[in-house]
């Protein structure tokens, strides 16, 4: 495992719209900046995932804080992701512990131990990646499987802040002004501004919401009540898991589905770096794998990637790992902060959903990236149904049951993808953009 060292590149950089690589930094005072705009870009989908399945929220921040760090290390830096709670044990976890959708689940020594056994599969095929390498990956992963299945990871968020996290009209016009002021933060300022787009447009639409509803009474006021009353520290409700057989064997195999998110992900930072990530798939899958033991065994969620803040990597074209080591550390210490919990709990819904809007977004337009920069000729039909039908299953968030245990729309279109460009492929001639699943160098 190499050593991980930064070389720090000029703020000027950032202002002639340079690109920060995984390996370089900027000045200390930015990098912490970028720090924090990913931590928000986590802190929502973070939270909510355990609060679905009653677990403790605070855990799950300090746990993915913890795993982003064990990530890093494993992967010698190299690999620019953050780690947060995933929402694909969702399903299993109500299903193992009979949860009832209400307060501190009863029965979340059972679903920890699922985790852990997850983590452990999740280890082992990294290991597997490892020690054979990824031609596998390159001869089944071509572009137009790479573009789709990254597209799909946004797309199959989409219908979250659409649905879920706009209650009345006025939150939806409320939605509407967070993502323009994130556009307008993007496209009308400059330098570090620019770069904390995401940071700043939700700001600027709190703000906002704050004068419509607490001073014009134009829709539910924010509440800081919570804030005033919530400790500035206190641990988090630690739990001890309890290993069932019949819970580990509905759990673990969502480490399948973590493959393909992890997989898809370093696909899309590959591509948005120009840096081939391949040679460290293994890691990353033995870095994830490893935090979700840790984390399962102290009561947190299963972790994956984040695509949230793949999505920020887009939007800044800051790709620094050492933007993660201080994300990390900001989480570990707002997990033991009950204080920081009530301040995010005290964004607006509305806020959040629109700046989730901006984020999915983001990241399936870098889906759409890979196959322009990799040319892929949609007049093959095997490419245009490859990505016709991906598209719509992960859009759609199809579904498949073997028995109590259920694939998701990122996990059959991933795995749909690759299996049917095989099929179709099958005594046909490969088109000369599909010779490597590998992506070419984003042009700067």
């Amino acid at each position: 495992m190499g050593m991980f060292t930064w070389t720090e590149r000029p703020a000027q950089v950032l202002q002639q719209g340079g690109v920060i690589g995984p390996e370089e930094r900027l000045p200390w005072p930015q990098t912490a900046a970028m720090g924090v705009q990913h931590v928000i870009a986590m802190f929502g989908a973070t939270v909510l995932a355990p609060i679905l399945m009653g677990f403790d929220p605070n855990v799950a921040i300090l746990m993915s804080g913890v795993g982003t760090l064990i990530f890093f290390l494993i992967t010698g830096g190299k690999v620019p992701s953050y780690l947060g709670s995933s929402f694909a044990f969702i399903g299993v976890v109500i299903a193992a512990t009979a949860y009832a959708g209400k307060g501190p689940n009863a029965n979340i020594g059972v679903a920890l131990g699922g985790i852990i056994a997850c983590g452990v599969l999740y280890t082992l095929i990294g290991l597997v990646v490892q020690a054979v390498g990824t031609g596998w990956i390159e001869r089944f992963m071509p572009p137009v499987v790479t573009g789709a299945v990254v597209a799909v990871i946004g797309l199959n968020l989409a219908g979250i802040p659409i649905k879920n996290m706009a209650a009345s009209s006025f939150d939806s016009w409320m939605q509407a002004v967070t993502f323009v002021s994130v556009a307008v933060v993007a496209v009308f300022t400059r330098g570090m501004v620019q770069r904390l787009l995401i940071l700043v447009g939700l700001i600027v639409a709190s703000v906002i919401y704050a004068v419509l509803t607490n001073g014009l009474g134009m829709g539910k006021p924010m509440d800081f009540s919570g804030i005033i009353a919530a400790p500035w520290f206190g641990a988090p409700a630690f739990a001890a898991p309890v290993f069932s057989g019949p819970a580990m064997l509905m759990i673990a195999p969502v480490a399948i589905i973590l493959v393909a998110e992890n997989l898809g992900h370093i696909k899309a930072v590959t591509a948005m770096t120009g840096r081939n990530l391949d040679a460290y798939m293994g890691r990353a899958f033995i870095g994830d794998g490893v935090a979700t033991m840790v984390s399962g065994a102290s009561g947190g969620t299963g972790v994956t990637t984040y695509a949230e803040n793949i999505g920020v990597m887009a939007a800044t074209k800051i790709y620094s790992t050492a933007i993660f080591v201080f994300a990390a550390a900001i989480a570990i210490v707002l997990g033991f902060s009950p204080k920081f919990g009530a301040v995010i709990q005290a964004i607006p819904l509305p806020v959040m959903g629109g700046v989730s809007i901006v984020v999915f977004g983001l990241i399936a337009a870098a889906g759409a990236k890979i196959w322009v920069d990799n040319r892929v000729d949609f007049s093959d039909n095997r490419n245009l149904i490859v990505a016709a039908v991906t598209l719509v299953l992960g859009t759609g968030d199809f579904t498949l049951k073997f028995g109590g245990f259920a694939l998701g729309g990122i996990g059959t279109a991933t795995f749909g993808a690759i299996l049917l460009y095989a099929l179709l492929s099958r005594g046909g001639s490969r088109p000369a953009a599909q010779t490597t699943a590998t992506a070419t160098p984003v042009q700067r």
